[in-house]
């Protein structure tokens, strides 16, 4: 009886085939890579050409490069290493750089050095194209910020406070060797005036120094305290205050930075896999979308997204020559600024108020009855109505500088007679009558947004940019892993992301 054999298919390495498939018949039509491979095609790729010296050996084409680059990011393949092999193995990246095979070497170069000056003149194009398919617009936006860790060790770290703390003792301890050498001095070599120790500087520093070893230094009878502590400053302060000058030059407006990319500013990661709110050394990337396409992206070493809607709209006129007929945003850019600055740009705000979700809540609204913003005005006479029905008068009008420089105006309302009121502890907490401060331009401009954003205009849009902006970034960090950038300071750091969103934008277009 015949014993029955499986039936496999032929396999046979040495197979000879008469017409061997070319790599074009091994892409599907629909895949990916052919996105890359036709958008880039179409770019204006000449601001590329000028890193390149015309004299010396050939280099590899950067629109081959930049294919190849793009691709890796499309599908989450970062590292030079991992791309230069993948151009060896991949059929893929073999079609698109035709064969080539650049180390990883050229291809760190070219992200890191060639694409410097280029790679924001690429994104546009990119975006100009999607937007000419009709894709996304350019004029409609809903922007949003994210914190993403930066390539630096978090335990090599600079505190603007721990320098002030620092330079407050080094004030302290010349101050009171200074008294020292005062009392000490004889009447023929007299100590000149004290100089102010509160701010100091190297120059102060150096100066007080050297007097001070000048009147101390090889003297008899002096306190061996003393001594000892002259010795330590003259040997430490002189440089610790070089040092801690040069630390303030790079923190700037900032409260913190990481030594291993001085860019890089401590802040609050919501990704932390520990969940207990960990600071770390990180960037704050700005976009603006349009149907999840990226129109517009910028990076910030300030942590606070209320301070990073100026340089981002300008960015976004560099770009396509006028700001954003219209912008949507949540109440993290709802500073009295940054209504200003829309309005003056004649974009029309979707913006949210720190306290727009809270006053949409009935239980909040009966929560504070006495705040100031339910007293009753009265235009005619220009007073406040207090919740006993007394006028607070006018007393004055003042002025507030913002940490980003922007003045407000206030006017200042009194109560007459708080002392007697049966409300009085209630109604305030203060000891004396009390003072209300108005600010009557971003009232007005509150309103202006409240009126906005509870039109239908307004809550159709507000619910579109939470599955708009949100799930871009929520795309790229966790189903494409990129939660940490690979470069270091912030020019490479703009460079990494830039690649990030053209890659986003050419996967949603594949899509």
């Amino acid at each position: 009886m015949a014993i029955k054999l499986p039936v496999f298919k032929p396999y046979n390495q040495q197979q000879i085939l008469a017409l061997p498939p070319s790599l074009e018949e091994l892409i599907p039509a629909t895949h990916p890579v052919r996105v890359v491979n036709e958008v880039i095609n179409k770019l204006n790729i000449e601001p590329l050409l000028k890193a390149y010296k015309i004299r010396g050996s050939s280099s590899y084409h950067p629109q081959m490069l930049l294919k190849v680059l793009v691709y890796g990011y499309v599908t989450n393949t970062y590292s030079s290493r991992k791309l230069a092999a993948a151009c060896k193995e991949s059929v893929y990246l073999m079609w698109l750089s035709s064969m080539s095979y650049p180390d990883h070497n050229t291809i760190n170069r070219f992200r890191g050095v060639r694409l410097k000056n280029a790679l924001r003149s690429v994104f546009e194009d990119v975006v100009k194209l999607l937007a000419e398919e009709g894709l996304l617009s350019i004029e409609e936006v809903n922007t949003d910020g994210t914190k993403i860790e930066a390539n630096a060790n978090k335990y090599t770290f600079v505190w603007k406070k721990a320098i002030a703390t620092n330079k407050e003792k080094m004030g302290k301890q010349l101050d009171e060797i200074w008294q020292y050498a005062q009392k000490v001095a004889s009447d023929e070599d007299k100590m000149p005036e004290q100089p102010d120790f509160t701010t100091i500087d190297s120059s102060k520093v150096n100066a007080t120094v050297e007097l001070l070893n000048e009147k101390l230094a090889g003297k008899e009878g002096i306190d061996k305290k003393v001594k000892a502590k002259l010795k330590y400053v003259t040997k430490h302060y002189p440089l610790n205050i070089v040092k801690y000058e040069q630390q303030e030059a790079i923190l700037k407006e900032r409260n913190s930075y990481s030594k291993t990319d001085p860019d890089a500013t401590f802040m609050r990661m919501k990704e932390d896999h520990m969940k207990n709110g960990q600071l770390k050394p990180g960037y704050n990337v700005q976009i603006s979308t349009s149907n999840q396409f990226i129109v517009n992206y910028t990076i910030h070493s300030n942590p606070t997204d209320t301070n990073t809607l100026s340089a981002h709209l300008a960015q976004h006129e560099a770009s396509f020559g006028k700001a954003p007929q219209v912008l949507i945003a949540d109440a993290g850019y709802g500073s009295e600024e940054n209504y200003m600055l829309l309005e003056q740009k004649q974009t029309t705000a979707f913006v949210k108020y720190g306290m727009f979700d809270k006053e949409q809540n009935e239980t909040h609204n009966t929560k504070h009855p006495f705040a100031a913003n339910k007293l009753f005005y009265n235009q005619e006479k220009d007073c406040y109505i207090c919740p006993m029905g007394q006028p607070m008068d006018y007393i004055g009008t003042g002025t507030r500088e913002t940490s980003t420089g922007f003045e407000q105006t206030l006017k200042r309302y009194q109560a007459r007679n708080c002392a007697n009121c049966p409300l009085n502890g209630a109604c305030h907490k203060s000891k004396g009558n009390r003072i209300i401060e108005i600010n009557e331009n971003l009232n007005r401009l509150k309103q202006k947004a409240h009126t906005l954003l509870t039109s239908e205009e307004g809550i159709e849009r507000r619910k579109k940019r939470c599955f708009d902006v949100e799930p871009t970034f929520g795309n790229i960090k966790q189903n494409h892993g990129f939660k940490r950038f690979m470069l270091r300071g912030e020019e490479k750091v703009e460079l990494e992301w830039g690649l990030v969103t053209i890659a986003q934008n050419l996967r949603k277009k594949a899509a």
